[in-house]
């Protein structure tokens, strides 16, 4: 479904980015990858789909860095077809005691970035009359909780700029959607149940249900490749009408 058509992921050499990036690639979309660690393993996972990969490692908190790696794209593949703005960083604590340094880091990588990807993708999205741009807010981009002041800051303002960056495209082929995940059973995620299961004195798995207990009602996890299963719908024809919606996969989670 997407061959010739070239995906950039933020975020992608693990967790939702990765899974994401693979959903894509089964369709036929070449990928840029982007992020921290390993790069060589996620490319080698892509590259066995059949598809052609590449790696640029910008650091999403420096404009200049994202301008760099959306030229290499330009370069690379000709134009990126579908951005997926999903690079994220966490810190947890009180409004009084959230370190300052790391407020601004997360707001510049988990929203800022998303607006300078985007705003250097749509030109050539709207010359060809065709883009997807998929912004990975989180289920705090509808709900909030206690000591995740920067982070759901953060992605409820990526749900605003998903809905302004739909309507300023809305009578052309290029759409803007937002993904809302609940738990994921991604690194980030495991390092949290094995805090909890270590604090606690529970095991891994009791410590999974607590977590999964506390917020959502399905008691599962979503996982990486649903989550690109969606990401693939909304770059199909059955969407070219889903504009500015955020999507929720979290079982039940805002529901409540």
């Amino acid at each position: 479904m997407l061959a010739n058509k070239t995906a950039l992921v933020t975020g992608s050499t693990s967790g939702i980015g990765l899974g994401i990036a693979k959903a894509l690639a089964r369709q036929g979309a070449n990928i840029v990858l982007n992020g921290f660690g390993d790069a060589d393993g996620p490319q080698a996972e892509i590259a066995a789909l059949g598809v052609k990969v590449t790696y640029h490692g910008a650091d999403m908190s420096k404009p200049a860095e994202i301008e760099a790696m959306m030229a290499f794209a330009a370069k690379t593949f000709g134009q990126v077809d579908i951005l997926v703005n999903n690079a994220g960083i966490q810190h947890v604590a009180r409004i009084e005691d959230f370190p300052v340094e790391r407020w601004d880091a997360i707001i510049a990588i988990n929203l800022t970035s998303a607006f300078h990807a985007s705003r250097l993708a749509l030109p050539a999205m709207q010359k060809a009359n065709w883009g997807r741009i998929i912004n990975v807010a989180s289920v705090h981009g509808l709900v909030g909780s206690a000591e995740k002041s920067a982070y759901v800051a953060a992605k409820h303002g990526i749900v605003g700029l998903t809905k302004v960056t739909a309507l300023e495209n809305a009578t052309t082929g290029v759409t803007c959607n937002a993904i809302c995940p609940g738990w994921v059973l991604t690194p980030l995620v495991q390092k949290q149940v094995d805090a909890k299961a270590a604090a606690l004195g529970i095991s891994n798995e009791d410590a999974k249900k607590q977590l999964l207990g506390e917020k959502e009602p399905s008691m599962q996890f979503t996982t990486p490749d649903e989550l690109g299963q969606l990401a693939v719908f909304f770059c199909s024809s059955a969407a070219n009408n889903v504009r500015g919606v955020a999507w929720n996969m979290d079982g039940g989670w805002a529901a409540q």
